[in-house]
């Protein structure tokens, strides 16, 4: 195979990468112990070289073009797997170390793994995390995600899913809404309601409420007085001001329940959950940084082990 990349140009990559990261040149000469003019000459070089621009220069800052991002995604991944690798190899890497990607569904991020991190830097100070808060499908390849936690199971075969739990649904709703609309004594009775939907972004369409009747499992679709997508939490803002009837994750509104802001509705129709994974790409080296996070949120999360 005839060599391709020199030191000069694998430099280049790290100190693209870095004032990507940096959005400076001149924080990625401090980064790199260089004068501001060698990172200038080193990513001229490398936009010479493919014919493109990666930055959009002003007087103050730089920002990645449309290009630039998408080669600064495939860059990074790829200068990541060669320091796994070097450490793989060498033994040298005695701690994790290096950034962590991770994307979470937003409400289980919010209540269950946000608060846990402060934790996990302090015990790992070498790992930085970037965080992706959202509930649409990654592609992890393209984007250079480590990890990711959804409420559903990943279509993609080539992924392991670890089950971190069950979280159980609750219909619930605000006295205020109660008051002017009254109170559903049956699962017929939600279609004279406004209730307050969630499109999946993965379909767009509205995903069905689960319910338990008589020892059977039910969907069941409800008239959409509201549809939010994207932002899972804003469902709850709007339930939590009087908006309608909303289906959502106990662990959300507990407190809610508990303070008397939001009350239970049809608890014998409950029971039902949707299960959260833990979701990674399936290789034969995975990285000690992911590795330890997949350990610590195990643990902190007090799981069963598999």
């Amino acid at each position: 195979m005839s060599r391709q990349f020199d030191d000069l140009m694998l430099g280049s990559l790290e100190l693209f990468c870095l004032a990507a990261e940096l959005e400076s040149f001149t924080a990625a000469a401090l980064a790199a112990g260089l004068g501001p003019a060698a990172v200038s000459r080193s990513i001229a070089r490398l936009e010479a070289r493919l014919g493109v621009r990666l930055f959009v220069r002003t007087t103050r800052q730089i920002h990645l073009t449309d290009g630039g991002r998408a080669y600064y995604e495939q860059c990074r991944q790829a200068l990541s797997l060669m320091r796994d690798a070097e450490s793989q190899l060498t033994g040298e890497q005695q701690a994790p170390a290096g950034v962590l990607r991770l994307s979470i569904a937003s409400p289980y991020g919010h209540y269950r793994v946000l608060p846990l991190l402060p934790r996990f830097s302090k015990r790992f100070p070498k790992v930085r995390i970037e965080l992706h808060l959202s509930n649409r499908n990654i592609d992890f390849t393209g984007e250079g995600f480590d990890l990711a936690i959804r409420g559903r199971a990943p279509p993609d075969s080539g992924l392991i899913a670890r089950k971190l739990e069950d979280a159980e649904l609750v219909l619930v709703a605000a006295p205020s809404y109660l008051a002017r609309a009254g109170r559903p004594d049956s699962l017929e009775a939600l279609a004279g309601h406004e209730c307050i939907q969630f499109v999946l972004p993965s379909t767009g369409q509205p995903v069905p409420w689960l319910f338990r009747r008589d020892g059977q499992d039910i969907e069941l679709e409800t008239p959409p007085s509201y549809r939010c997508a994207d932002d899972y939490m804003g469902m709850v803002t709007l339930a939590r001001h009087g908006a309608g009837l909303l289906q959502t994750y106990r662990y959300i509104v507990q407190e809610d329940l508990r303070r008397g802001g939001l009350q239970e509705l049809l608890p014998e129709a409950g029971g039902r959950s949707r299960p959260f994974s833990l979701i990674y790409p399936d290789r034969r080296h995975t990285p000690l940084r992911v590795r330890a996070f997949i350990d610590f949120l195990i643990a902190e999360l007090r799981l069963p082990t598999p």
